[in-house]
């Protein structure tokens, strides 16, 4: 017996018993040590599982050693280590045979002849081809004291198991319940993990971290894709080496946030790489550890390019809060969509005859002025400009946002239109000015808008049958001598009341059905427009006798107005067609609708 085994013997551990149990004994503490060795370096689960019942059953002189675990989903018992070439996975109900028994009882069993133990299921031994002899079995416990399986081992060489391998199989079960603690922690912290990297991964804004050396340790995939490399191209490179140049200034700010331990944010700053600019919002955030101290900065890049140039785009047809409006809403703005619209065209009258007299710069800055008060106009109901044509311009309300008042507000923004002309015009008469006169037409349908033209040039409009006959209107506005028409479609969606009066049924060029004109005529004031309602009742009365085809009534009542107001040529208009068809009576196909044969 070698010196330091015989000091353990005569130390009280040892007192009163014999050499050769002594030597079991300190087998036993080795081979647990050993075993605790080779856990601390073994990472898998099922690797740590497998070394603990390859162990108990050498510590035991068992032929094999399985692990049984408890599902709780089916109440069964199921092999997750087993020594043994089994043919399929073994489950069976955790009440059935001895291993039922030891983890419904949580108390070890020793079964010396298991073909004479009542509780031995022989089935098991025809499922894998073994020949089943002795048996011990004890429960695995946790931390919490609730079981959660058995160790089983099979078959001692040299006799039945006894009192002392139940004490070492507790034992090595014991290091089962902490691996398989641990190994849910493992499991617990390593999920997390991949839920923080996956949860990064598809963030669309890119985050990077820098150590407190300035050297970047991780970057998700929205940072590599801002930064236009490769996560080899970055990783473990300095900061300062990847933000150079006109992006220094990303550098400047981790800096400043390391010193300082507090955020920084720069809005809308730009980052250049190779041929691209991004335009970002950035935030530089200190990083401090459990402990407080510092372990780097965190950068998180918001790109902003796309948001940007939407916002560029969208800033020209409407006004930039409706913009900011639009983005904020998420929907796909830009894509064709058909939606409820109430289109706006406008013209200034005589415009040829004005830039003969003005020339070329005195017409660009006269239009430049001009628009800038109609669009105004617009802008301060929420409308959207669709383009400038010449001297016209064409707008609608209800795209790409729309409103329950949408008319209302493209009326609003008409009138609006006519009273400030009006202003503007007695300033230009008091410079000595020409004065300017326009029409607008109004309509209110189903349009067609988004992003269209060619590859090379793509503009926001709308198309359609609304649009067209808004743009009718606004030419007929010269035929009927009015500043503002709009259609009956129009007129029957306003929630307002206007001085609106019903002027004609006209069937415009290459349609077929007819369409209600109104006029508008809220701009006017008691000298521009005298005795208006008055005047507004005879009108009235002979649009209803001229319809009825009563033509000389109707002249009458025409003619009852114009000595109301001599002002009104739009009553001018109806005497003279009442005037021809008394002299050219239309016949009994008469319906009140006139066609126009113009634009």
């Amino acid at each position: 017996m070698a010196y330091g085994d015989q000091e353990k013997v005569e130390s009280n551990q040892y007192r009163g018993i014999t050499a050769a149990e002594a030597k079991r004994k300190l087998q036993h503490a080795d081979m647990l040590l050993n075993m605790t060795n080779k856990l601390a370096a073994t990472q898998s689960l099922d690797e740590v599982l497998e070394t603990l019942i390859a162990i108990t059953s050498k510590a035991t002189n068992a032929e094999r050693g399985s692990l049984f675990l408890y599902d709780s989903q089916t109440d069964e018992l199921y092999a997750r280590i087993a020594q043994g070439n089994f043919t399929r996975e073994i489950r069976f109900l955790n009440t059935t045979g001895v291993a039922g028994h030891v983890f419904n009882t949580g108390k070890g069993a020793i079964i010396p002849h298991a073909y004479a133990d009542l509780r031995f299921n022989p089935g098991f031994d025809k499922q894998t081809g073994y020949f089943t002899r002795s048996i011990l079995c004890v429960p695995v416990i946790n931390k919490n004291g609730k079981t959660i399986g058995v160790t089983q081992v099979l078959n001692k060489s040299g006799g039945p198991f006894n009192d002392e391998d139940e004490s070492r199989l507790k034992a090595f079960t014991a290091q089962v319940s902490i691996a398989l603690e641990n190994a849910k922690l493992f499991n617990d912290v390593q999920n997390m993990k991949n839920y923080n990297e996956s949860m990064l991964q598809s963030m669309s804004n890119g985050v990077i971290t820098i150590d407190e050396d300035g050297r970047i340790i991780t970057c998700n995939s929205a940072g590599l894709r801002i930064l236009k490399c490769r996560a080899t191209d970055v990783l473990e490179q300095q900061a300062i080496e990847i933000f150079t140049g006109p992006n220094a200034w990303v550098v400047e700010k981790i800096q400043r946030v390391e010193e300082t331990q507090s955020s920084d944010i720069a809005m809308d700053a730009e980052l250049k790489f190779g041929s691209d600019t991004f335009s970002v919002n950035a935030t530089v955030l200190p990083l401090v550890s459990v402990e407080k101290q510092k372990i780097g900065t965190m950068m998180m890049l918001e790109d902003i390019t796309g948001e940007k140039r939407v916002k560029s785009t969208m800033a020209r047809y409407m006004d930039p809060g409706l913009a900011d409006q639009l983005l904020e809403s998420g929907e796909e703005i830009l894509g064709g969509k058909s939606t409820l619209a109430t289109v706006l065209f406008t013209d200034v009258r005589a415009f040829t005859t004005l830039t003969e007299e003005l020339g070329a710069q005195g017409t660009v800055s006269l239009l430049n002025e001009y628009f800038t008060i109609m669009v105004d106009c617009l802008t301060r109901e929420g409308g959207m400009l669709d383009k400038f044509i010449g001297d016209a311009m064409m707008a609608a309300f209800g795209i790409p946002l729309s409103h329950d008042d949408d008319e209302d507000r493209a009326l609003r923004a008409a009138i609006s239109m006519i009273s400030e002309l009006e202003r503007w015009n007695r300033t230009r008469l008091d410079n000595g000015l020409p004065p300017i006169d326009m029409g607008i037409g109004l309509n209110t349908d189903i349009v067609v808008s988004g992003n269209i033209g060619s590859p090379k040039r793509m503009d926001y409009t709308m198309i359609g049958d609304g649009v067209n006959l808004a743009a009718r209107l606004e030419s007929a506005c010269k035929q009927y001598h009015a500043h503002i028409l709009i259609s009956e479609n129009t007129v029957n969606r306003l929630h307002g009341t206007y001085r609106v009066r019903d002027i004609d049924k006209v069937v415009v060029k290459g349609k077929t059905e007819p369409v209600g004109v109104f006029e508008v005529l809220d701009y006017h004031a008691d000298a521009s427009f005298p005795n208006m309602q008055d005047a507004l009742g005879a009108f009235k009365e002979g649009i209803k006798q001229y319809r009825d085809g009563n033509f000389d009534k109707a002249l009458g009542a025409f003619k009852d107005s114009i000595g109301l107001n001599a002002k009104d040529k739009l009553a001018d208009v109806y005497v003279d067609r009442c005037e021809h068809l008394i002299a050219n009576p239309p016949g009994d196909d008469w319906n009140g609708v006139w066609v126009m044969t113009e634009k």
